[in-house]
């Protein structure tokens, strides 16, 4: 049987000095603070909170998956060299049709001076026109990249919203190198110090091209 100890004229123990209580243990909240809700990881030890502007943990960096950064996003414009390699890859495409087509060639008639054209010419000449306008039309047109253009990572896109232009606009696009050539084929040479690297059919069609 256990007695009270002495000076303890209640038989309660004695009380420790008010505000002098036992220390809170580590993980427990003092009195007074606010409670870690339920379910969240409390702070380690030593680690200070996530700033102002700092990202929560498990979040995202800043800038991840905006426009202008990741895979396929545009980088900057491209180069005057990558978009005449671009062309110049381009222009291969129709080499093998205009080979094959010098052996079918129209021939002059020397006492008649008629003009005799084979019909495989003709056939040649629309496949090889067709092989240009499916890259040069439709491939830039609707995905932004000819084979060329492909092979050097640039794009063609339109200046102000920058989405492709379509198969049309394409078409007009090469219309418009007849500007680039009219003043002796310096047109072609405005994206060695132009802002925007544009030639005159771009500045004409509102088109840039653009590095990826």
């Amino acid at each position: 049987m256990s007695y009270p100890p002495p000076n303890d004229p209640y038989g309660q123990g004695q009380q420790p000095p008010y505000g002098q209580g036992e220390q809170p243990q580590y993980g427990q909240p003092q009195y007074g603070q606010p409670q870690q809700p339920y379910g969240q990881p409390q702070q380690p030890y030593g680690q200070p909170a996530p700033g102002y502007g700092q990202p929560a943990y498990g979040a995202p960096a800043p800038g991840y998956g905006a426009p202008g950064y990741g895979p396929g996003m545009p980088v900057g414009y491209a180069s005057w060299i990558q978009r005449v390699g671009a062309t110049i890859i381009d222009m291969l495409v129709y080499v093998p049709f205009y080979i094959v087509a010098l052996f079918f060639r129209p021939t002059v008639d020397p006492q008649t001076l008629e003009i005799h054209t084979s019909p495989m010419y003709w056939v040649i000449y629309f496949l090889g026109l067709a092989a240009w306008g499916y890259n040069r039309w439709y491939l830039a047109g609707t995905t932004g990249q000819s084979w060329g253009k492909k092979a050097l990572g640039i794009k063609l896109v339109d200046g102000a919203s920058g989405q492709t232009i379509g198969a049309g606009k394409a078409f007009l696009r090469d219309l418009a190198h007849i500007a680039d050539g009219f003043i002796c084929g310096i047109g072609y040479l405005f994206p060695l110090w132009d802002e925007k690297r544009q030639t005159l059919s771009d500045k004409i069609c509102s088109t840039v091209v653009v590095r990826l």
